[in-house]
Formats: structure tokens, sequence, C-alpha cells
């Protein structure tokens, strides 16, 4: 399979050809050796070649040291291209390097030059740099995420300005690059009671004082992306390391909960491609009653539900992200039709991925889940993709409130 072109300019092919280069040489050899790579060594070495490639600094405008002029970065249908290549190798890969853009996008969008002059000096130089988006907390997961009701009320990491200065006191739980990033865009609350209002996407660059963090999580998959506490403990960071103000960080936080499903929903398509290759080439070569297992009708047929699902997943996520970069014609990111769309690919994608793998987990028998046969890593990955950002259920709510008032 080759990723649809349909959309795609002449630069969008060059960038994909690269990438997809990358991804064979650097990453195939070596992704059954990340889930044992505790101490990154290989996973640090990739996520280097990636950045090489200026992939971290893909969402960056030119001028401050990013790939496109005109003051935004890569387009959503590029970047998620990109992130379903690198899927097909390594979901936590395609997580550690996407959340880095993920954390820039809201200092991006809002013009702020003080944030954007200090990634350009983090991110311009030759070193691996690194960001994170930091929202989910210890008691309140998905109703954070949930600000079409909740409006922000739940989230406990408090800031308060004392003069030219950001105080910020909590905890977070959970973000990916925790731990390891250079730069915390952290979701705070000023004031519970002003809701969506009160809500301040603050940067914290790492070391800072008062910045500690926990223990690295162990997980079932994505070993790759890393995840531990954040803890905030008397944070001062200068007023202007806030993203833009009252009511606009929200607006940009719901920005970035449409760009990050419609993301996830791109590397699980690259998780079930990854999964499809792997049974495609394994049922052509076992051979069962005299013939190879996918000439028989009924594996054809799972075969071909596979194929359908991972064809379909692509197309509406390719058709969505061509709509979230062309706001003026299809509604920010912000609006609840565009958090709905986004929502459906990530959900239907999700359900995708976990459908391929668990039907190639069938047809390879014992083998599917031998690790050697990469398959059981896509299995592991492609639930926990299906689990992140509030889940599958508050995102099928978010599918409905794009039609009608719930």
């Amino acid at each position: 399979m080759q990723s649809n072109d349909i959309l795609l300019t002449d630069q969008d092919r060059l960038v994909l050809s690269v990438v997809r280069d990358f991804v064979e040489r650097e990453i195939m050899p070596v992704r059954q050796q990340i889930d044992d790579d505790k101490d990154h060594v290989v996973v640090r070495g990739i996520l280097r070649g990636l950045s090489g490639l200026g992939l971290m600094r893909a969402g960056l405008p030119q001028e401050h040291g990013g790939m496109t002029a005109g003051g935004s970065g890569a387009s959503n249908v590029t970047t998620c291209l990109v992130l379903e290549e690198i899927s097909r190798a390594d979901c936590g890969i395609a997580v550690a390097a996407s959340v880095t853009t993920w954390a820039l996008m809201p200092a991006v969008t809002a013009g702020n030059e003080t944030v954007l002059k200090l990634m350009g000096e983090m991110f311009g130089g030759g070193e691996l740099r690194l960001g994170c988006f930091a929202m989910t907390e210890p008691a309140s997961g998905c109703d954070i995420e949930n600000l079409a009701v909740l409006h922000g009320r739940p989230i406990q990491t408090r800031a308060v300005l004392d003069g030219d200065e950001w105080v910020i006191n909590g905890v977070k739980r959970f973000p990916s690059n925790a731990g390891v990033a250079d730069i915390y865009c952290t979701v705070c609350q000023t004031d519970p009671s002003l809701g969506e209002e009160g809500i301040a996407l603050i940067y914290v660059p790492s070391p800072w004082e008062g910045l500690s963090f926990g223990k690295f999580e162990s997980k079932a998959g994505m070993q790759a992306d890393r995840n531990c506490d954040i803890y905030f403990d008397n944070v001062r960071v200068p007023r202007q390391y806030r993203a833009a103000g009252p009511g606009d960080d929200a607006r940009l936080m719901k920005r970035n909960l449409a760009l990050g499903r419609v993301a996830s929903a791109a590397i699980a398509v690259g998780n079930s491609r990854g999964a499809f290759e792997r049974v495609l080439d394994y049922t052509g070569s076992r051979v069962v009653q005299g013939r190879p297992i996918r000439q028989h009708s009924m594996c054809a047929g799972m075969l071909a539900d596979m194929a359908i699902g991972i064809e379909t997943a692509r197309a509406y996520y390719l058709q969505t992200a061509y709509m979230l970069d062309r706001p003026h014609e299809y509604g920010d990111a912000d609006c609840d039709i565009m958090l709905s769309r986004a929502s459906l690919a990530k959900v239907y994608a999700c359900d995708v991925a976990v459908m391929v793998a668990n039907r190639a987990m069938e047809l390879m028998g014992s083998y599917g889940y031998m690790r050697e046969f990469d398959v059981e890593k896509y299995w592991r990955d492609g639930k926990e993709i299906q689990l992140w950002l509030g889940g599958a259920q508050l995102a099928r709510l978010d599918v409905a409130r794009g039609y009608y008032e719930l």
C-alpha cells in the first residue's frame, strides 16, 4: 500500500519519499529492539535522525527556523502522512515526534513572538529537542478535554500572575515526552470560576527551577514515547510565556484537541498498514492444505475487510486534514464541526487498527503473538492509540456534538 497522493503537492511527495527511505533504512531494521530499549539509546538515535530531517521544527514558521514561509508550519495533510509513514514501523516514534509539533502549535497560531524566538533558538541548533503538551492530570483525565460541558473547570494546575511572572503549581500525568522534553506547553487554570476564560497555556522550558518529574511509566506499548508525572512547585516564568490570553488560550486548546485527534487517526492508519503488510507477507508464504493461506476464500475475505478499513480510514482522515488546512472554507479547528470530524477520524481509524491487528493475529495463529513477527506490537500499540485523548467514548460524544446539542 502506498499513501494516497490525491491531495499532495510535489513538495509533499518529496518529503514523503525522504521519510519513507528513512523509515526503511533506520527504523524497520531495529523496531524489535525499541520495546527493550530502557535507556532510549536506539530511540534517541532515531529521533535525532528525524530531527536532522527537520521534522521537530516543521511546525515553526520559516523565520523562526521552520520549513514554511508565511507564518505557519507544514500543512496538516503533509504532517499526517509523515506520521502515518513513521507509524508503519513504530507508533511511539511517531508520537514523540508529533507531540513536539503539537506543543509548539499554540504559540505558532497565536504569533507569540517571545515564545517563537525562544523556540527558534532552542530548535534551530543541531541538537535533538523535544516538546510536550502537558494536559492530563491525576484527578481529571478526559474531564479536562471535555470543554463542551466542563469548560476547563476541572483543571487543577493553577497559574497565578505575580507581577510580570506566572507562578504555576500542580501535577500533570501521562503527557507524551514527559521527563525528556525541552519545553512544556502547560494547560493551567487561573480561576475555575472563569471557566474557559481562565484556561491558560503557559510555556515552561526545561530544566527550570521548581520543575521536576516522577518515574517513567511501564506500558503495554508505545515504549518509544516517555510518560511520567510532571510536578510544578512554584514554577515562575515570564508573563509573555503564556500563549495568548483569556478566551484565546481555550480556543487554542480546542484547536490542539482537533489536530491531535486527526494526527492520532494518521498514526492508527500507519499502525494498521504495518500489521497488514506483515500479515500479507505471512499469508502469502505460509501454506495450508496445499495453498498459501491468503488463497483460501475465508482468509481472503478477512484480508479484504482489513484493506477496506485501512483505505477508508485513510481517505477520511486525509479529508479532515485537508479541511483543517482551509479554515476559511470549512471552519476553524476550534469549532464544534471540525472537532466532530477530527474525532470521527480518530474513532474510526482506531477501531480499524484494533480490528486489523486482531484479524492479523487470527490469520497468523500462534505466530501472531510471537514478538519476532511484529504483529503483537501493532496489537498493543493500536489499543493505546484508541485510549488516549479522551478515549473512544468522549470522542464519540464530540462527534455527536457536531450535529446537535448534547
